[in-house]
């Protein structure tokens, strides 16, 4: 499958209240952002909450999204961890779930050099047919991917992207130079989409689109049919609820978002607690400005 530009959905994973897995919801989820113009799921990410999850739960949420996908389209499954040997073990399990791609987050927690993050990523490259999307987090990882790496890796037939969240454009634009046109550079920071498509980035993985697909996916599609100044306006309209994000731990706001907006994916998996009042309350004054 062609490896999609546009807006993936860092889709959140659905749980019942007793932190098992929702299969109903995730299905409706599915078609949900579909239905509103979203061009891939980008499923078990940060905001998927794939650190909270054991590896025969992230192939049992595998199976049912692409079960109701049914290839209309791309869905990229994290595989990351901190073991090289744990990340080729689950891509190829996502391999025989039917998965398109697969994404790796640099390994986490310790601080490795380039060449031990260049060969991270070779073993697992090797290890499948799979097309693999770099994750980059350093601010998360305490891994950085240097330009020269990232123009390293770009040379590897099935290494065919990025997903930079740092946030920093800066950081989007080094990336975009040292590659090929043949690989795609995605902003994980829904704050920078239509500047990165500017720059020629192939778009984003949006965890607001979760909350206002259609809004999000309009600003890819006004952007390539030149309409700039509508895909400004919906790039502008994200800024409080992308704000608001940061109220509380991961991914609790856009969780209880989600309730709010009467579209409920359940709670975050602990150690993440349900949001207290007075933080529920400066949501809903944000999503005001939706209505």
């Amino acid at each position: 499958m062609k490896i999609p530009k546009g807006i993936i959905s860092a889709m959140l994973t659905p749980f019942h209240e007793d932190q098992t897995i929702d299969e109903q919801t995730t299905r409706r989820q599915v078609n949900r952002l579909i239905d509103n113009g979203i061009h891939g799921l980008f499923i078990l990410g940060t905001n998927g909450e794939f650190f909270n999850m054991d590896e025969d739960e992230k192939v049992e949420f595998a199976k049912i999204v692409v079960d109701e996908v049914k290839g209309r389209i791309p869905v990229c499954a994290g595989t990351g961890t901190i073991r090289t040997d744990e990340v080729i073990r689950l891509t190829q399990r996502m391999e025989e779930v039917g998965v398109d791609m697969i994404s790796v987050i640099t390994p986490y927690l310790m601080t490795i050099s380039q060449q031990e993050l260049i060969d991270h990523y070779l073993s697992i490259a090797e290890s499948t047919s799979l097309p693999i999307l770099i994750y980059h987090m350093p601010q998360r990882t305490n891994n950085v991917l240097a330009p020269e790496s990232v123009a390293f890796l770009s040379t590897i037939p099935n290494i065919v992207g990025i997903k930079d969240s740092t946030g920093d454009f800066d950081q989007i634009l080094k990336f975009i130079e040292v590659t090929g046109d043949d690989f795609s550079v995605y902003s994980g920071a829904d704050s920078l989409i239509l500047w990165t498509l500017q720059a020629g980035g192939a778009g984003a993985i949006a965890a607001t689109s979760n909350l206002f697909p259609a809004l999000v996916s309009s600003i890819y599609t006004n952007w390539k049919e030149g309409d700039l100044d509508a895909a400004r306006k919906a790039q502008e309209q994200l800024r409080p609820i992308r704000n608001a994000s940061s109220m509380a731990s991961t991914p609790a706001v856009f969780k209880k978002a989600m309730q709010l907006l009467g579209e409920p994916v359940g709670p975050a998996r602990f150690p993440v607690k349900e949001i207290d009042i007075e933080v529920t309350k400066e949501i809903e004054k944000v999503l005001e400005l939706y209505k």
